[in-house]
C-alpha cells in the first residue's frame, strides 16, 4: 500500500536561492513570486493593510490523510484544544480502506479483503477515540449525516455534541490507490494533471453515491470547508518532510516514500491543505472579507521514528490511550456493521511498536508565538501570521495586558512562526518561511526566507524583502526549517535555519543593513528547534538538538564566524529546542529536557523524555545543575529578570502554561488554550508570558514582579 511520492523539481527561474538573490530582492522591495503564479488567484498578494477578522468561537480544523493521523501525530494537542472549550472538526481525505484486510497482522485466520468495511471500521474507531476524548462511552451514539460540497461533490459527515464540547467527522473518503495500475491515489492526484480519484463509500455510510475528484476539485472543495466552518486554528501534517536516505528494505520496513522521512499520503494531503488554505485565504481577500483570523500549525509523522522521543509517560500514556478505542478489536459489540476500529492498532500496539510514532508530537515549523516586543511608549506589540499573513496586535496601554485588533502586515503566505531581532536603535525585524508557490501537477514548490523590517521604532514597515534560500533547488529548499535570528552588540544581526542536510546555515546582516551570502556552519545532523542568545562577551552562540547530544556553534571573539564546538564533553541530549540563558558572568546555560534513559534512542524499549528540566552550562566543562522543579513537557521560555532572578516558562503534563518566579511554581488555569508554545518577555515592569490561544487571539500574563501573583499549582 506504500508506493512512491515523487518530488519533482522546476525550472530554476522558479528558485530564489544564494547570494545572488540578494540584488535581486532589494531591487523589487517586496517577495519575489514566480512570473508564472502572480496572477493565480490562488496565490493572495503579499501587500499589506487589509481588515483581519477576528471574535469568533475557537475552532480547530484539522485535515489529514487517513482515520487516525490526528491522534497519532497532533495529540496531546487536539485534546487540550476540546479540553479547553474548542469545537474541533476533522477532516480525513482518504477512506483509509487500504487492500480492506482489517485484522492484526499475527492474526492467522483467512484474509478478507473489503475496502468498504474497512473503511467502515476506521471511521467507527473514530468515533470510538472521540467519544473517550469528550468523556463518553466509547460506543456513544452519533448523528450521521451528508454535507453538500462545492462542485456537486458530497461527504459524510458525523457529529457529537457533550456538554459544550463539539466533534465533528468530515470524510471525503478518496481511494487510497487508482483504478488503473495501483498507484496511491493522493499523491497521485497531486502530480497528475488527468487523474480522476474515486470515492469509497463506507459501509453503512448514509453517503450512497459520491463523485470522484480531480486536482482543482480536491483544493476547492478544502477551500469551501474553510469558508464554512471558518476555523481559528487549522492542524495539517507535514508538507515538506525531510530528506531520508535509507536502504530499500529499511524504507518499506519504516512505511515511508523513497527518499523523505513520511508516508507519502502525509505529504500530499498536507500539501492539499496548505493549497487549500492559501485559495482560501485568496478567495476572501478578494471578495472583501478580509483576512481570515486563523492560525495554522504541521505537524511532522514518520519524522517521528527518527529522534529521541519527546513525550514524557504521563502524557505518553494519555496519548496512547485514546488511540486503544480507535483500534478497537473484532469482539467488541460496537453496533456498526462495517467493524469496530482498526484492529492492528488496538491494545498496546501503539506503545509496543518500535518505530515509537506516537511518542512524540513534533512540529514542522517550531517556534514560540506570537514575536513580543517594547513600543517606545511601553506598550507591548505582538507579531504572528493569520491567514498565513503576518499581524501586529498592540496593547490598548502600557501594563494593560489587553490587545488592539490585528494590523494586518502582508507577506503571506506565511509559515505559522515567525523569527525576529531588535537592532540597536529599537527597530524590529520579523523573519518568516513563505511559500511563494505551491502548486501540484508539476507546478512550482517554493519556500523562501523573507524580510519585513521597520522603518522606525513603533513604527511603519517597509516592503517585504525576500533573502533566498540556503539551498539551490526547489525540492532542497522545501526542507529548511524556521527562521531564528539575533542581534549582536556589533550591530549585526545574525539569521540561522536548518537546511535540507539537517544541519544550520546562517546569514548576516551587517550593521550598514547589507547581507552577506548564506553559509553552512558545518557540524552533525541537528534536529529543528534552534536556540540562539548573545553572551555577556558579546559573542553569539547557537545550539540545536542532534540524535545523541546537543550541539553547540559561537564565536572565538565578537564579529568573528561562527564555528562548531568540538571541544570539552559533550551537552547532554534534548527532545526539543535547548533554551539558552546569557548569564552575568560570560557563560550560557542551557534548559532543556532530555530521556528518561538517554541510551534508549532506538529499536525496542524506547525511552521516553524525562518531565525535569535539565540544566547545563554550555562552558565547556558539561556542568549540570539539579532539576529545576518544573515537571512538564515541550520547549520552555527562560530569561533573568532584575527583581526575580531565573523566569521560565512551559507547559505542565496537562498542557497548562506554568512559569517559575522566584523558585515557586505558578500555573495559569484560566484562559484560551495556546497554541504551541507562549513566549516570554521582559518588560519595564518585570517578566510576562504572552500566547496566541486556539481562537487566534494573543493573551498576556503578568508573572513576577510585572503584576499580581499568578494562581498557585496544586501539585
Amino acid at each position: 500500500m506504500f508506493g512512491a511520492f515523487r518530488q519533482r523539481r522546476p525550472s530554476r527561474r522558479a528558485v530564489l536561492g544564494t547570494a545572488a538573490t540578494t540584488g535581486l530582492a532589494a531591487a523589487l522591495g517586496a517577495c519575489s513570486v514566480p512570473s508564472s503564479q502572480r496572477h493565480r488567484s490562488d496565490n493572495p498578494t503579499a501587500a499589506p493593510g487589509q481588515p483581519v477578522s477576528a471574535g469568533r468561537r475557537a475552532v480547530l480544523m484539522q485535515i489529514v490523510a487517513h482515520p487516525d493521523d490526528d491522534l497519532y501525530f497532533m495529540n496531546p494537542d487536539t485534546q487540550h484544544a476540546l479540553d479547553g472549550g474548542a469545537k474541533v472538526v476533522s477532516v480525513y481525505l482518504t477512506g483509509g480502506e487500504a487492500n480492506g484486510d482489517n485484522r492484526v497482522v499475527s492474526d492467522p485466520s483467512d484474509r478478507v479483503y473489503n475496502k468498504a468495511a474497512y473503511s467502515s471500521a476506521r471511521h467507527q474507531g473514530l468515533r470510538q477515540a472521540y467519544a473517550s476524548l469528550l468523556g463518553l462511552p466509547l460506543f456513544t451514539p452519533w448523528q450521521k449525516s451528508v454535507l453538500d460540497l462545492r462542485g456537486g461533490h458530497r461527504a459524510e459527515v458525523n457529529t457529537l455534541v457533550h456538554n459544550g464540547r463539539h466533534a465533528e467527522l468530515v470524510f471525503l473518503n478518496t481511494a487510497m490507490h487508482t483504478l488503473r495500475g495501483g498507484r496511491m491515489g493522493l499523491p497521485s492526484l497531486w502530480e497528475d494533471r488527468a487523474l480522476s480519484l474515486p470515492v469509497v463509500i463506507a459501509e453503512g455510510s448514509p453517503l450512497r453515491a459520491a463523485a470522484p475528484y480531480t486536482y482543482d476539485e480536491l483544493v476547492e472543495v478544502i477551500a469551501g470547508l474553510l469558508d464554512t466552518y471558518t476555523p481559528t486554528l487549522v492542524q495539517t501534517l507535514d508538507p515538506d518532510p525531510d530528506i531520508q536516505h535509507s536502504t530499500e528494505k529499511a524504507r518499506q520496513h519504516d512505511s515511508e516514500q523513497p527518499g523523505y522521512a513520511d508516508h507519502a499520503d502525509h505529504t500530499a494531503a498536507a500539501s492539499f491543505a496548505w493549497a487549500g488554505m492559501v485559495r482560501y485565504v485568496a478567495q476572501a481577500t478578494r471578495d472583501g472579507k478580509g483576512v481570515p483570523g486563523f492560525t495554522a500549525t504541521s505537524y511532522r509523522a514518520y519524522y517521528n521514528r527518527h529522534w529521541p522521543k519527546n513525550l514524557p509517560p504521563a502524557v505518553l500514556a494519555e496519548k496512547a490511550a485514546h488511540l486503544r478505542p480507535y483500534g478497537g478489536a473484532p469482539d467488541w459489540q460496537c453496533g456498526n456493521p462495517g467493524g469496530c476500529g482498526d484492529y492492528n492498532v488496538g491494545g498496546k500496539r501503539p506503545l509496543t511498536n518500535w518505530k515509537g510514532w506516537v511518542r512524540s508530537t513534533h512540529y514542522r515549523f517550531p517556534g514560540p508565538r506570537p514575536v513580543v516586543g517594547n513600543e517606545p511608549d511601553g506598550r507591548l506589540a505582538a507579531y504572528g501570521v493569520l491567514g498565513l499573513r503576518a499581524v501586529r496586535w498592540r496593547e490598548t496601554a502600557p501594563g494593560s495586558g489587553r490587545f488592539g485588533a490585528a494590523d494586518d502586515l502582508g507577506g503571506g503566505p506565511l509559515a505559522p512562526v515567525l523569527g525576529a531581532a531588535t537592532l540597536k536603535d529599537g527597530r524590529q525585524l520579523l523573519f518568516g518561511l513563505r511559500f511563494a508557490a505551491i502548486a501540484g501537477r508539476s507546478g512550482a514548490n517554493t519556500r523562501e526566507v523573507v524580510l519585513l523590517e521597520q522603518a522606525s521604532p513603533g513604527g511603519a514597515f517597509r516592503a517585504w524583502r525576500g533573502l533566498g534560500n540556503p539551498e539551490l533547488g526547489d525540492d532542497r529548499g522545501r526542507r529548511i526549517g524556521s527562521p531564528v535570528a539575533v542581534a549582536a552588540p556589533d550591530g549585526r544581526v545574525h539569521l540561522f535555519v536548518r537546511n535540507a542536510d539537517k544541519g544550520v546555515s546562517t546569514r548576516v546582516r551587517d550593521a550598514d543593513g547589507s547581507w552577506g551570502p548564506w553559509a553552512a556552519l558545518g557540524g552533525e545532523t541537528v534536529q529543528d528547534g534552534l536556540g540562539a542568545t548573545v553572551d555577556a562577551q558579546g559573542r553569539v552562540h547557537v545550539f540545536a538538538p542532534g540524535y545523541d547530544f546537543v550541539h553547540h556553534w559561537t564565536q572565538d571573539a565578537p564579529g568573528e564566524p561562527l564555528g562548531y564546538v568540538r571541544r570539552g564533553p559533550r551537552l547532554p541530549l534534548a527532545v526539543g529546542a535547548p533554551t539558552p540563558v546569557g548569564l552575568p558572568d560570560g557563560g550560557v546555560q542551557l534548559l532543556y529536557r532530555t530521556l528518561t534513559d538517554p541510551r534508549k534512542t532506538k529499536g525496542k524499549g524506547l525511552a521516553p523524555a524525562d518531565p525535569r528540566l535539565v540544566s547545563v552550562r554550555a562552558d565547556g566543562t558539561g556542568r549540570t545543575a539539579p532539576p529545576q522543579p518544573f515537571d512538564g513537557y515541550g520547549p520552555v521560555g527562560a530569561l533573568l529578570a532584575p527583581k526575580d532572578g531565573l523566569v521560565v516558562l512551559g507547559k505542565d503534563v496537562k498542557g497548562r502554561v506554568q512559569a517559575l518566579v522566584g523558585g515557586e511554581r505558578h500555573t495559569r488555569t484560566q484562559g484560551a488554550v495556546p497554541v504551541d508554545a507562549p513566549t516570554l518577555h521582559l518588560t519595564a515592569r518585570g517578566p510576562v508570558a504572552v500566547g496566541l490561544g486556539v481562537d487566534g487571539a494573543p493573551w498576556v500574563w503578568a508573572l513576577g514582579s510585572a503584576g499580581a501573583p499568578p494562581v498557585r499549582a496544586a501539585g
